[in-house]
């Protein structure tokens, strides 16, 4: 059988009251569109078309990783479903086959569901299938009318349908199968003569039924997964639903999740049995964890790599490595570029950026740490702080291994402390220090006896 796929994605959902295109508000780290394609390309389709109109460039751009995976075709007026699919001939020129039409807005949508209409679409020899959902509160979909003997007649928009078939709750979904050719042929006929003006696709079904042609329809099972999302509020039911179903299978391949209601992982994470996510943990991007670690509570780890038996509390990790073993936080925050080598530590309140931290080091807390390299068994006292920054360009400081930093000790970069070298504390260090030396830069204490007295008389403080 020949497929090929084409995506509504040019409406600019009003509803949502949003600048931004409906199809890429994001559900679970992604814009809500790519989990579309990613089931139509299980599905192995010859050819991928997405309609694009509203902001079309936006689109595309957000659709480039997707790559030459898919073609569009821009739709300049949106004058109705009908409309956008019928300029999508051209495009499918000399393909003779099934055709499914999709909505990007039905993200929950899965690659079985549509593998079922697909079936039932060609074991009927049907010119047009629709995949429909019985629903309790049918508000908002066309109801579809069907004959004495259940056979599908036609598709009847909510706002066109008369009382009588708005007690229907049998609804058409946006998701159809037709054959390529009679698909066309149809749209040639229909009009915009309804409430909207708009050219409606499901008056195809109708005129295919005058012509004596065969219309299926499968139901699905699940009316959640067909569900649109054309408002902030069904974009956070479909978020939850998709998160539930995230949490789930990553339960059953082994992963312990303390508390799914309140613990967030987007779709395209990866992570290795027998860890434990704590609750509000959030984790996104493409987020790859270990086995056998330690995440949460209240940690966020975005684009981030984390090897096994790595701990992770009360903290934040974005765009970063952090290797087997390593522990991190309570309460510290990992910035891009930084890579946390096997049994090393960044704890309570330490900010480190775009630094390496060697095997075995530790950044108790405390401390930043940026545009720097830790060699191996390094410690570094409370308070240090990598000068880096002069206002104008960054510097880079370099801690070789076995170095100890006294606490609230100021690297001044470009600096370098030798293998096995020791700051004092309180420190300001703007010079190099060579190997398995001292260095110490503070001033000479000074004690100034009866301070306390001389002052007080001075000032005409009286004691007490």
């Amino acid at each position: 059988m020949r497929l090929a796929v084409i995506v509504l994605a040019a409406g600019g959902g009003t509803r949502m009251k949003s600048s931004r295109p409906k199809v890429l508000h994001m559900v679970c780290g992604e814009p809500m569109i790519n989990f579309v394609l990613e089931s139509a390309e299980k599905l192995s389709p010859e050819r991928i078309v997405v309609i694009i109109g509203h902001k079309s460039e936006m689109v595309r751009e957000a659709l480039s990783c997707f790559e030459d995976r898919i073609e569009f075709v821009h739709q300049d007026r949106q004058l109705g479903t009908g409309h956008a699919v019928s300029i999508c001939e051209d495009s499918l020129k000399g393909f003779d086959g099934v055709v499914i039409v999709l909505s990007g807005d039905t993200p929950l949508l899965s690659t079985g569901t549509l593998n079922r209409l697909l079936d039932v679409h060609n074991r009927g020899g049907a010119a047009a299938s629709i995949l429909t959902a019985q629903m309790d509160n049918p508000t908002g979909y066309g109801r579809i009318i069907r004959s004495s003997d259940e056979a599908v007649l036609s598709i009847v928009e909510e706002k066109d349908a008369t009382a009588e078939e708005r007690a229907i709750t049998e609804v058409n979904t946006g998701t159809y199968c037709f054959n390529k050719n009679k698909l066309f042929e149809a749209l040639k006929k229909i009009d915009s003569n309804n409430k909207q003006g708009e050219f409606y696709l499901t008056d195809v079904i109708g005129i295919l039924r005058d012509q004596g042609e065969k219309v299926m329809a499968s139901v699905t099972d699940d009316p959640n997964e067909v569900m649109g999302v054309n408002s902030r509020v069904q974009l956070a039911e479909a978020e939850k639903t998709l998160r539930r179903q995230i949490n789930e299978k990553l339960m059953l391949e082994g992963v312990t999740i303390i508390d799914p209601e309140t613990t967030y992982i987007s779709a395209g994470v990866e992570i290795g049995k027998d860890t434990v996510i704590h609750p509000m943990t959030f984790i996104s991007g493409k987020t790859k964890i270990g086995e056998g670690c330690d995440i949460g509570p209240m940690t966020r780890l975005i684009d981030t790599t984390v090897g096994n038996s790595v701990l992770i509390e009360n903290s934040v990790v974005r765009e970063s490595t952090v290797e087997d073993g390593a522990e991190l936080g309570p309460f510290c925050h990992v910035r891009p570029g930084t890579l946390v080598k096997s049994g090393a530590k960044v704890g309570a309140f330490a900010e480190v950026k775009k630094s390496v931290v060697g095997v075995g080091s530790k950044v108790p807390h405390l401390s930043y740490i940026g545009d720097t390299k830790i060699g191996d068994y390094v410690n570094i006292g409370a308070g240090t702080i990598t000068c880096n920054y002069d206002g104008a360009d960054k510097y880079e400081t370099v801690i070789e291994d076995g170095a100890f930093i006294g606490s609230d000790t100021m690297l001044v970069a470009p600096v370098r402390i030798g293998k096995g070298a020791f700051t004092g504390a309180g420190s300001v260090i703007s010079k190099d220090v060579p190997a398995d030396s001292l260095a110490v830069e503070r001033s000479e204490q000074v004690v100034i006896d009866n301070w306390v007295d001389k002052r007080q008389k001075k000032k005409g403080i009286k004691k007490g």
